[in-house]
C-alpha cells in the first residue's frame, strides 16, 4: 500500500485501492487477501474441507428439508441448538483472534474490522429468510443437498447464483 503518493498516477492506485477495500468492507467482516501464490495442489485442502463440512452438514442433519421446516414451524429445537452453537463458537473464535493476535498459518495477521449497522441488512435477512422457508435451503447445505442427489435443488443453487448476480449488478441502487 502507498502510503505518500508521489505522483498523480501514484494518488489514482491509492484512491483505487481504498474504494475497493470500502466496496468490500461494506460486504464483509473480515477483509483479508493473502498476497501468496501457491500452486493448485496446494489449494485441495479447501476441497478436503469442503467435503469434510458437507458430511458434519448432513450428519448433523443440517441439510434435512424436514429439519429445516420444523425449525420454521418452531416444532423441533434441533436448528436453533446447531445455530445457536456455531454462532457461539464464532465468537469465541473471534474474540481469541483479537485478544491474542493470531495469524494465518502462514503467519499473515488476520484484521476484522468494525461493521456499521443498515436497514439493508434487514431487508436481506428477511429476503433470506423467506428464501430459507420456501427451499429448505440455505448457501452451505445447498451443496450438501446436491451432494446427496436432490437434483431438484439444482435450481435453488441456480437461483441463488442468480440473485448474488443480480444484488451485485444493482448493489449500487439498494439501501446500504
Amino acid at each position: 500500500m502507498l502510503t505518500h503518493p508521489e505522483t498523480s498516477r501514484e494518488k489514482v492506485e491509492l484512491y483505487e485501492e481504498n474504494k475497493d477495500f470500502e466496496v468490500r468492507s461494506l460486504d464483509a467482516m473480515c477483509v483479508n487477501e493473502s498476497h501468496l501464490e501457491h500452486n493448485w495442489v496446494h489449494r485441495l485442502k479447501y476441497l478436503v474441507v469442503g467435503i469434510l463440512f458437507g458430511i458434519v452438514l448432513v450428519k448433523s442433519e443440517v441439510a434435512s428439508w424436514f429439519r429445516v421446516q420444523e425449525m420454521f414451524r418452531l416444532q423441533s429445537f434441533h436448528m436453533y441448538g446447531v445455530i445457536g452453537s456455531a454462532v457461539l463458537t464464532g465468537m469465541i473464535a473471534v474474540w481469541l483472534i483479537k485478544k491474542l493476535n493470531i495469524k494465518t498459518i502462514y503467519g499473515e495477521k488476520i484484521e476484522i474490522y468494525p461493521k456499521k449497522f443498515n436497514k439493508g441488512q434487514i431487508f436481506g435477512g428477511l429476503l433470506f429468510g423467506l428464501g430459507w422457508a420456501m427451499t429448505g435451503a440455505c448457501p452451505g447445505p445447498l451443496y450438501a443437498q446436491v451432494g446427496l442427489g436432490f437434483s431438484v435443488v439444482l435450481f435453488t443453487l441456480f437461483s441463488a447464483v442468480v440473485g448474488t448476480w443480480v444484488y451485485g449488478k444493482f448493489r449500487d441502487k439498494l439501501p446500504h
